[in-house]
Formats: structure tokens, sequence, C-alpha cells
């Protein structure tokens, strides 16, 4: 009976085990469709092609509640190709993010690979990441449209305050004796109205030598900016956007700057971004939106100003909550001392100064 009784007696002091809770959720989203384009090479083209509306992806989020408010986060997320099968993001199994950290009432603070704040605060005012990813700026030169994640990256978020929200980002490098080479630093500010349905953004990236630390040391897909690539120094990207919302109307305007330091013989090369775009819920089941971007180029060493233009078209339909499907279109054209045109995800430039598509597709999340 003694016995007993001490042994309740400890169990009545031992501190209670708690188990916190956890979440983890997988989710995806399958992206398939038909394009025409015009111009590609000299000849028009029939495409199956994955992702021109939203690139395909699955992955894995979760939280554990670690208790006083704090919480271990994380998520994995693959690219990949659904007409082939194939990983995108150069082969990486979770090339779009893969990062891990604490999240609290002061903020989240995450390590690993990661969107910088130029794609994390102005994409939601551009039509390429929101609509279809054809309708990027320039072949996403930019990066509204989120086609480069940062490695070896450490990142903090606030939470909204007042409607506030502010974030940074710093990569390392990871040269030894050389603690900026290959780094990159970020930092965005963004603003969501509390009475008003106001959406304004601005943010700031600078990235040390963009072929190593972006491109993965490969050739930049797009013809309009991947000469200038390889021999950058730094790429420098600024801008500001704002998105206003009018019953099912949404307009939105949207400004960016992007800088090769001597990109091209010695010298810089810059590239300016307009976007200027509007949609509507039809009904709440149908959208349709219009788009106008102009990318104005300046090439130092030769004084020579590519330009480019695109009219965007859009439109999709939600079959369900989870499955719709769109209907894409852009005609590009390039001027100024620029020869070819590039829609961003076509695989080759036009022979011309036009090249244009329709695309026809489906969607579906899980």
């Amino acid at each position: 009976m003694r016995k007993w009784s001490w042994a309740a007696a400890a169990l009545c002091f031992t501190p209670a085990v708690v188990y916190a809770q956890s979440s983890v959720t997988l989710y995806g989203l399958l992206d398939e469709g038909l394009t025409f384009v015009s111009n590609e090479s000299g000849h028009s083209a029939w495409l199956l092609q994955s992702g021109g509306g939203s690139l395909s992806r699955w992955g894995l989020k979760g939280a554990e509640d670690l208790g006083g408010g704090f919480k271990a986060v994380f998520t994995l997320e693959n690219g990949f190709d659904t007409s082939t099968g194939n990983l995108s993001n150069n082969g990486r199994l979770f090339g779009r993010q893969a990062y891990v950290g604490i999240s609290s009432n002061y903020g989240t603070l995450t390590l690993g690979r990661q969107y910088e704040e130029v794609a994390e605060m102005l994409s939601p005012v551009a039509a390429g990441l929101n609509w279809a990813v054809y309708l990027a700026h320039a072949g996403d030169v930019d990066n509204t449209g989120g086609s480069i994640r940062i490695n070896n990256s450490v990142k903090y978020a606030s939470p909204k305050i007042g409607g506030f929200t502010f974030g940074a980002l710093y990569s390392f490098g990871g040269q030894p004796g050389q603690f900026s080479t290959n780094s990159v630093t970020s930092v965005g500010l963004s603003y969501s109205g509390i009475s008003l349905p106001l959406y304004v953004a601005a943010a700031y990236t600078i990235i040390k030598n963009p072929y190593a630390a972006a491109f993965d040391s490969t050739a930049a897909r797009n013809i309009i900016y991947a000469p200038y690539v390889p021999n950058a120094q730094s790429e420098t990207i600024y801008g500001v956007g704002a998105s206003y919302k009018i019953g099912g109307a949404n307009l939105s305007l949207e400004y960016t700057s992007t800088q090769f330091k001597k990109g091209f013989l010695g010298s810089d090369v810059r590239f300016d971004d307009y976007e200027a775009n509007a949609g509507y819920f039809i009904t709440p089941f149908w959208f349709a939106g219009v788009a106008y971007i102009y990318t104005h180029g300046k090439i130092d060493a030769t004084g020579a100003s590519p330009n480019y233009r695109a009219v965007d078209l859009y439109t999709n339909y939600y079959l369900s909550k989870r499955t719709d499907v769109y209907l894409a279109a852009e005609w590009f054209k390039a001027a100024g001392s620029a020869s070819v045109a590039q829609i961003t995800l076509i695989p080759s430039p036009s022979s011309g100064q036009t090249q244009s598509l329709v695309r026809i597709g489906i969607r579906h999340r899980f």
C-alpha cells in the first residue's frame, strides 16, 4: 500500500507530456493544353504544352504547433512537365520551393530555396502569373512571373500591420573568402487596403553573378535577354505595382526596371516594363481579362533600343472549385532595333518581328 501511495504521488508531480498538433498537406496543380504559334523559326506550330496557364506542380506543406504562438513550418514543391513527366527547374526534385522555418505573431523566418521579393510582392498585380504564364513580361525578364527561385536563402515575412507587410531575403553565395559573390539581396513592401479594395507594392532585388546565382550557369530561355546574362556582373530589378477592385472588376498597373550590369561589351543593358490590365468576373464562374505590356530596352554599348509590345486576351470558366478551362491569346511585336520576337515559354523565336499564339487549356487543382 505504501509503495502504491509513493507511485501515485510521483505521478501527480510529473509534468504531463503534451503532444503538439501538426498537419501536412499534399497539394498540386495540373495544366495541359493545345497551343498554336503563328511563327516559330519561320513556321507555324501546334504544341501540346504543359503549363501555359499555370506551371504544373505538386507539393507538401506542413506546420507543427510548438507552443507559445510559435510553429515550425515547411514547404517542398516539385515542378514537372505534364506532357512528358519530366522534372522542371533543371531537373530538381523540389525545384519550385524547398524551405523550413519558424512562424509566430512576430512574422515568419524560413531557410532554403525560395522566391525573392519582386516575385513575392509584384506578381499579384501582373497578368502573367494570375492569368497565363505566356503573358509574362518579355520572357519574364523581371521575374514578376516567378521563374527565378533563390538557393541558400534566409527570408523574413512580417505579419500584416495596419495593412502593411514587409519582406526581406538574403542568399549566401557560398564562396570561400568572398562573402558577396553569387549573393542575392531582396526587400519588398506591400499594402492591402483595410477599408478600400486596394493593393500597392514595391520591391527591389540585386543578384550578384546572375548566370550562376539565378540561371544555374545555363542560358536564359528567351532570346530577348539571353545574350546579356552570362557576362553580367549583377542583375538589379526594382518595381512598383497597384491593383484596385470595383465590384467584379479588377484594374492593375505595374512598372519594373531590370538592369544587367556590364551585360554586353562591358556596358549595361536595361529593360523597362510597363503593364496595364483589367479583368472582370462576368459571372461567379466566368472570368475575362485584357492586358497591354510595353517593354523598352537600352543597350549602352551600341545605343540600340529594342522595344516590344504585347496585347493579351484571356478568359476562363470554372467547371468546379478545382477545375477550369481557359483560352489565352497574345500578339507580340518586336520594334526599334529588335528584329525577332519570342513569347514566354515558346521554344524558339520568330523569323520576323511578330509572333502570336492562341492557347486552349484545362487546369485542375488538388
